[in-house]
């Protein structure tokens, strides 16, 4: 077992370690209780609804792609953007070195344990309560901007011929896409086209690579627990043939089919709050900076102030220091 520093709360053994173990053996605290499984609503049949964008047209400003943009946010809080400029070389690259890492024997990926001070390293990021459902996932998470709080000697150094040069480069251009996806997203909220940029100050941008392994009884566990998530934006890499992520849609849930080459982008809990809830974080299965609706925001709306101003420092500790649960870290600050 792997400890985070806190007696009272346990992690996981690594999924990887169990398989090896024994495959066909999944540990009762992974097993998904049957009232929970009992609530799930598929909604497969609206999965060709999903929203997708041309990046290049939405950066270019066109007028018809932003106001799309603007209504996908609202009523679906996740979309799928294509031309986002990051060549299929570079996307494949990250994900061949991903699964060249999680392949390597367990007694090499244990050699980078996740560091809780640091918050880089492999294993599962979250503290779990002891009775809490794990997930069936391994992670390995990485900060990458800005650039003076990494850990390179936490990085792995196996295999080094693809991880640390593919996960630069990927750095990189992802970096870019997300400065345009700002870009837009401050305009269709009414804002200067660098507002949300300017937001951030130094933005801060973390990569988790997840493995979630085949399991003898798939509709037991979840690889992710239902979550959203604590920043402003999340922007997923899928994997081209897996259909592993699901949203939460009109009351179930709806299997996001991976396009080609495209990039998954959900609205975070921090735009949520930025927008006074005009666009929500999506649950799917620190300088210090103070959050709090906009004042640009709140002068378009008549509904008035929804959420309380809250160090984004405190939030994120708050989120850190227990396992997401849905959107129950957002509520709290909800007036």
């Amino acid at each position: 077992m792997v400890s985070n520093g806190d007696p009272a709360v346990e992690k996981s053994e690594f999924i990887q370690e169990i398989i090896r173990r024994n495959p066909s053996c999944i540990p009762e605290r992974y097993l998904r209780r049957e009232e929970d499984k009992a609530k799930d609503v598929d909604m497969t049949a609206l999965a060709a609804d999903i929203p997708v964008f041309d990046l290049t047209l939405l950066s270019n400003g066109n007028k018809e792609e932003l106001q799309k943009l603007d209504n996908a946010c609202k009523d679906w809080d996740f979309f799928q953007v294509t031309n986002h400029g990051i060549a299929a070389e570079v996307l494949q690259g990250t994900k061949k070195a991903t699964a060249d890492f999680f392949n390597l024997p367990i007694q090499e990926n244990t050699k980078y344990s996740f560091h809780p001070e640091f918050k880089t390293g492999y294993g599962q990021p979250f503290p779990v309560a002891e009775d809490e459902i794990l997930d069936w996932s391994d992670s390995l998470l990485l900060l990458l901007y800005p650039p003076q709080n990494r850990c390179p000697e936490l990085w792995p150094a196996t295999p080094p011929e693809s991880m640390l040069g593919a996960v630069e480069a990927y750095s990189d251009e992802i970096r870019k896409v997300t400065e345009e996806l700002f870009g837009c997203l401050s305009l269709t909220m009414g804002l200067e086209k660098d507002a949300l940029l300017g937001l951030h100050g130094e933005l801060t941008t973390v990569m988790r690579m997840n493995y979630y392994p085949l399991c003898s009884k798939p509709d037991q566990v979840l690889g992710l627990t239902a979550h959203t998530d604590i920043g402003t934006l999340a922007i997923l890499m899928q994997d081209d043939d897996v259909t592993g992520l699901q949203i939460r849609h009109n009351g179930g849930w709806v299997p996001a089919k991976p396009l080609p080459n495209s990039l998954v982008v959900n609205i975070g809990d921090i735009l949520e709050i930025w927008s006074n809830g005009k666009y929500k974080s999506i649950e799917h299965r620190a300088v210090t900076m103070e959050i709090e609706p906009l004042e640009d925001i709140l002068a378009t709306q008549k509904c008035g102030r929804k959420y309380k101003k809250v160090k984004y420092g405190d939030y994120l500790k708050g989120a850190i220091q227990r396992r997401q649960q849905g959107k129950e870290h957002i509520l709290k600050f909800k007036i």
